[in-house]
């Protein structure tokens, strides 16, 4: 499987898990590929605030992105008025929410390894019943 299908994979299992959660959720076609969808999902729920969100997944101990996929995908976030968050997958770890704040610079890219993103990450009610 292609890594474009994997991540294609990814986010349709985010999609149906905010779906199964009273979430109305949609994926933006071709995300990542152009700069006309610097995100990957745009959900939101009656009474809640509305997020952007960029999906990553790894079977490594880590997620790199570049720092200007970020910038583009938080001012987007920030123009249409929702919370822009970064929904991380690591294998076998089930779905961790970050803000895109809490990245770590490392120069080139923004990272955030899986140790931390357990530690300081939330899992989904966490995360979305705030």
């Amino acid at each position: 499987m292609s890594n474009k299908a994997k991540g294609s994979k990814v986010e349709r299992e985010l999609l149906d898990l905010l779906t199964e959660n009273g979430w109305r959720a949609v994926r933006t076609a071709g995300s990542g590929v152009n700069d006309n969808s610097p995100c990957d999902i745009i959900t939101a729920k009656l009474g809640k605030k509305g997020f952007a969100i960029e999906v990553k997944s790894s079977k490594k101990n880590a997620i790199y992105i570049t720092k200007e996929q970020i910038e583009d995908f938080v001012l987007f976030a920030n123009i249409i008025g929702l919370k822009p968050a970064i929904a991380l997958r690591f294998n076998y770890e089930g779905w961790i929410f970050i803000s895109p704040e809490q990245l770590k610079d490392t120069g080139k890219y923004l990272a955030i390894s899986k140790d931390i993103a357990k530690l300081e990450g939330k899992r989904f009610s966490q995360f979305f019943e705030e």
